[in-house]
Order: structure tokens, then sequence, then C-alpha cells
């Protein structure tokens, strides 16, 4: 049953946990219910935005318009393709996998948002994007009022990037994601510390012998996100805030002569084509913000990349100002301009 509200509280639907208010809010259990939105969107404030686990967002004031959210929640498997419905929350997906002894998302586990935002963002951890393991995406076409199914090659995933960011945004809601899953053997090792986690953990024998599982996987990458990144349900936060930049060959030799002045060690790169990729967590941690406090924003003590509502008490407006003082500063330091991951939802008047 479509449930509407009028002045809906947004705190419990962003993990930013922003104390803002939404015009109108409608939760929708059916695409015959969304449908009936878009038969009659006169009826409603605008503009429509619509959101997942509110996990990537940062509401930066009470939003005039109508939110929509999605109560589309079942996974279905056949043939090694899982459907899962838009509502259901990402994690859910990735321990019903595991559990049930399928390998695919288990590297992406305990990423806060639902699996229609998945989609839209591209998530990505220790090795994997969502995008490598999807198979199509159905979508509610707001203009002509009809679904339509995306191929992944139509997706044009990218780094934290797709079709449903650029071109598809605003037209396009995910209503469900298809997913290649296997029992095959076949677990992600080797981003960062990931095989050496894993061999502290279960023992090389293990680990070699190739007798992991993918719940052993999940449990080991909760672990480890545990380590570095902040419980949602008790600190604030979007998670990563910024993207990692890719740079120039020039910039990027600009930052070793700036790291070698200062004192600062190797700079982490990877290389990419043309470019070069340096983790924002770096160019952040040395300029000096891990674990800074200003206010009730903060940035979280383990991993620069991610600013926190500290005391839960932020207003929108101390986490644009941490954030606009953290640009600033990598790019007075570095020449570095960095972006935000986290989307930016206008307060539109």
């Amino acid at each position: 049953m479509m449930n509407i509200t009028k002045d809906k509280g947004m705190r419990p639907f962003n993990t930013f946990r922003m104390d803002v208010k939404a015009a109108c809010f409608i939760e929708y259990a059916s695409l015959e219910e969304l449908d009936s939105i878009f038969a009659s969107p006169e009826e409603y404030p605008r503009p429509f935005f619509h959101i997942g686990g509110g996990s990537n967002l940062l509401f930066t004031g009470d939003f005039p318009g109508t939110i929509l959210h999605s109560g589309i929640r079942f996974i279905d498997e056949k043939d090694g393709v899982a459907r899962v419905g838009a509502g259901v929350v990402f994690d859910e997906f990735c321990c019903w996998c595991a559990e049930k002894g399928f390998w695919g998302p288990e590297n992406l586990s305990l990423i806060p948002g639902e699996v229609g935002a998945s989609a839209v963002q591209n998530l990505g951890a220790y090795g994997r994007e969502v995008g490598d393991i999807i198979v199509e995406v159905e979508c509610y076409d707001t203009v002509d009022r009809c679904i339509v199914r995306i191929p992944v090659e139509d997706c044009r995933y990218a780094y934290r990037d797709s079709f449903f960011k650029r071109e598809g945004k605003g037209r396009y809601i995910v209503t469900v994601v298809a997913f290649r899953i296997t029992r095959e053997y076949s677990p992600l090792l080797d981003y960062g510390h990931v095989r050496e986690s894993a061999v502290a953990a279960f023992g090389a024998d293990v680990v070699e012998g190739g007798r992991l599982t993918p719940e052993m996987m999940r449990d080991l990458v909760i672990s480890i996100r545990g380590d570095k990144l902040p419980d949602p349900e008790k600190v604030g936060s979007a998670g990563s805030f910024f993207r990692n930049p890719f740079v120039s060959a020039e910039v990027y030799s600009n930052i070793e002569k700036v790291a070698s002045r200062d004192g600062l060690g190797p700079v982490p790169h990877f290389p990419a084509g043309d470019l070069v990729k340096v983790p924002a967590a770096w160019l952040i941690d040395k300029c000096g913000w891990k674990g800074h406090l200003e206010g009730n924003a903060g940035v979280w003590h383990n991993q620069p990349l991610v600013i926190v509502n500290a005391t839960g008490k932020a207003e929108p407006e101390e986490i644009t100002a941490l954030e606009n003082k953290i640009t600033s500063s990598v790019r007075e330091r570095f020449g570095v301009e960095l972006s935000p991951e986290v989307e930016h939802v206008p307060a539109i008047k």
C-alpha cells in the first residue's frame, strides 16, 4: 500500500542524519503505485527526487518537493541470475548470497544503501564494482510511463558513475536489478591487503587451498570495513565523501615533489591509462584533516575520506563548510581538485 506523508522528517532516511524535512514523502510498493504517481504528477509538490537508503546523500536543507522511495522488495534466483527488488537493502542481498553459497557481491558487504541505488552509484569496494556483476537493470520510464530493461553494456558503468547519474538522471527509476551470481569458486583477494587479511584470519592452507566460502569472505570484508569506517547506525556519515582523483602525469609529478619536499613519504598511486589515480584519503590525511573536529562535523579518525556528523547535531552548513575547507587545502598544497562522491540534494526554492 502506498504511503504518503506531508512534511516528512528525513533524518531516518539519510545516513548523514541531517535533520531536514521534505514537503512530501511517498513510499510505493508496486509498479502500479509508482505509475499512479506519474499519472497525476500535479497532485504532488515538485520536483520529484528518488532516494534509496540515503547513504550517498547530503541534504543541504529542507526539500520543497516530493521524495520517492521504493518498497519493492524481493529476491528471486534462477540459473545463476538473481532478480532483486530495488528496495531491498543491498547488504541483505549480500548476506542472502553468502548464506546460499553464491559468489558475486561478497566484497561489497556492509556498504549502506539499497539495491536500486547500488545500480545508480556503481558502488565498489575491495576490487569489486557492482557493475561487474549486473546483467541488466529494469527501470520505470517517468516520461513514457513504461518499464524498460537496460542491459549492463548500456549502463555505461565507470568509477562511481553510470548512465543513471548522467543522461538518464531524473527520467529512469530503478525497480529491479538482475545480478550474475555463481557457485563456482571465485574469491577476489588481490586488492590492497585483502589476501593478507584472509591468511591472518583463516590460515594460508585455507586461502591458498581453495577452501574459502562466500560466508567467510563476507565476514572478512565486514571485519575490514568495521576497523576503518564508522557504523552508520552510531555515527552519521555518507561513507566515502570524495572521489579518488585521476590526475595527469604533470600533476602527479608535482604531488611527488611536494611529498619529497615535505617528507611525506612515497605517494601511493595506480596507473590508469594516460592518467594516475591518487587516493583522496592520502591527500586529505597529508593536509592534516584525519580526526579533525570542527563544531558538530568532523573527519573520521580511521579514514580521512569520511566526513562525519560527529555529535549527531550537525547542520548541513557545517558539513559543506568542512568539505570546502578540505578541498581548498588539498588544492593549495597539491594542486588537485577533489570532487564529492556524495550527492548534494539542494533545498530548491
